[in-house]
């Protein structure tokens, strides 16, 4: 009887919640995702509505292709010492954030919370409506266009869009984008090595 009480709480546990390497995730009444690491990025304003209807898939590694460095932390939080290497000298005076970072082993690392308007797609149009940074989440990848990505990230990757889609209604799979979908003349990222068949199957 133990057994069978036990077997249906843990299927009402997986009903309702998502996991990531073995942690259940959710997102707060202040909209962080919890348990993940959590940084302070000060580039960041109000959403001119409460509108939440894109996620944005990006990627970045600072330098290109080099991960597992403190640079891209650097970035978000306005302390990127850009002469730490000479491909950082076009980054001067840059603020850009993303709501979320995930690393090549799966780690999250939130930076805005998700009902505020990080600076991630700039200037950008998604079905004839500008500005996407008004109404989208933005979730960057560790990696850069010739790389594949790691099973980790698309593991965490899945399970955070899960939560994500059933928390804010109005995301759905039709409205989960790559970077270079709405900034095509800019943009280039997540990169064509990213599986975009795996990750929307998985959802």
């Amino acid at each position: 009887m133990q057994t069978i009480l036990w077997g249906l709480f843990i299927l009402w546990i997986n009903a309702k919640t998502f996991f990531t390497l073995g942690v259940v995730l959710q997102i707060n009444q202040q909209h962080y995702l919890e348990p993940v690491a959590r940084r302070e990025s000060p580039f960041f304003n109000q959403r001119p509505s409460d509108e939440i209807s894109l996620l944005v898939i990006h990627c970045i590694s600072l330098p290109e292709g080099q991960y597992g460095l403190p640079y891209i932390d650097d970035l978000f939080c306005g302390r990127l010492d850009c002469l730490a290497d000479p491909s950082f000298a076009d980054l001067q005076s840059l603020e850009v954030s993303a709501h979320l970072f995930i690393d090549r082993l799966g780690k999250v690392t939130q930076y805005v919370p998700f009902n505020l308007r990080a600076w991630h797609a700039g200037v950008s149009c998604f079905a004839g409506r500008e500005g996407c940074n008004d109404f989208s989440i933005g979730i960057e990848l560790e990696g850069c266009d010739t790389q594949a990505y790691s099973d980790a990230q698309y593991q965490t990757l899945s399970e955070v869009s899960q939560v994500l889609l059933k928390r804010y209604p109005l995301l759905n799979k039709q409205r989960i984008v790559a970077h270079s979908d709405i900034a095509p003349s800019r943009k280039t990222d997540p990169g064509p090595l990213f599986d975009w068949p795996r990750y929307l199957a998985s959802l």
